[in-house]
């Protein structure tokens, strides 16, 4: 658990960025609205925080754990960099955040009294924010309230100098809770991409994730199922652990188009672990980029389009 941490002579920028963790934030309301009977707190926007510029931004949803959701927001801030891109991504999973690891990034992250500085990563040069980077010990848990949760990411828009972003990629956590409802009503999204796998209790928990984007009248831009199969090494037919992949399916059902499917992939899980996931190839990837620049250029992607992915 995060207790009260004392700031010392020699690590000033620390001190600050600690101040910065430990205290609630206030989030204004600025109405109540109501969907099918339910009163919803709208939240007040967020103002950006004076030194950032980040003109596109796209959230990485699921609504289920353990979809890869993650990973998906990893490789599409990989492709996004290499088409030159400058790509930030806000770890919004604050309590169970993997972003770092995946990039090998660790040690915490610098501040001053202008705000927080982001990591960046050492091949491409992603920007990342993660409460991870601020703890003393990287499996410290975070036990903390709704209203701490939704302080967070708020100082993560505001009081982060981002500098200039092209795409900020935002990792949501599983549900439809606190945190997802805070970005949804105060960040400026472009459009959310949403992640499922074959399994029906996963399209099912996925279902009520988009249900929220429509209260929230925001756009999906698109879904990926993840999980969708392995190809066997010995003779590299693919095989459904989770049944026949059902993206297709999903994506119709909920009239959004398909991004495309992803496998298991040993070398995917083995770089993840490395801190390597900037070394990583896959079409998905340029796929997820197809999508997210259609969609920060107000044109809806395809699913036709998409369907090459395997």
């Amino acid at each position: 658990m995060i207790m009260a941490m004392r700031r010392s002579p020699s690590d000033a920028g620390r001190g600050v960025l600690l101040t910065y963790v430990q205290n609630s934030s206030s989030i204004g309301v600025d109405s109540i609205c109501h969907y099918k009977g339910s009163a919803i707190r709208m939240i007040q926007m967020f103002e950006q925080n004076a030194l950032s510029d980040v003109k596109h931004v796209i959230g990485v949803m699921s609504g289920k754990g353990g979809v890869g959701k993650s990973s998906v927001t990893a490789l599409a801030a990989v492709a996004l960099a290499r088409r030159g891109h400058t790509v930030g991504i806000m770890d919004a999973d604050i309590t169970g955040p993997s972003i770092p690891k995946m990039f090998g990034v660790h040690g915490r992250l610098d501040a001053s009294e202008t705000g927080i500085f982001p990591a960046q990563t050492s091949r491409l040069r992603i920007r990342i924010v993660s409460l991870n980077l601020m703890l003393e010990q990287e499996d410290d848990p975070v036990v903390w309230r709704g209203p701490l949760l939704m302080g967070m990411i708020k100082r993560f828009w505001s009081e982060v100098n981002w500098g200039d972003i092209d795409y900020m990629l935002i990792d949501l956590p599983p549900g439809t809770g606190d945190v997802p409802l805070s970005v949804m009503q105060s960040v400026p999204l472009d459009g959310l991409i949403a992640v499922s796998s074959p399994q029906d209790v996963a399209a099912l928990i996925v279902r009520k994730a988009i249900n929220m984007t429509r209260m929230m009248d925001k756009r999906v831009i698109g879904l990926v199922e993840n999980m969708s199969y392995i190809t066997c090494p010995h003779c590299g037919e693919a095989v459904y652990p989770f049944g026949r992949p059902s993206g297709q399916e999903q994506a119709m059902g909920l009239g959004i188009p398909l991004i495309g499917e992803m496998p298991i992939d040993p070398e995917l899980s083995a770089m993840a672990d490395r801190g390597e996931v900037e070394l990583y190839e896959h079409p998905i990837m340029e796929s997820l980029a197809d999508a997210i620049s259609q969609a920060a250029t107000g044109d809806a992607p395809t699913a036709e389009a998409n369907r090459e992915n395997r």
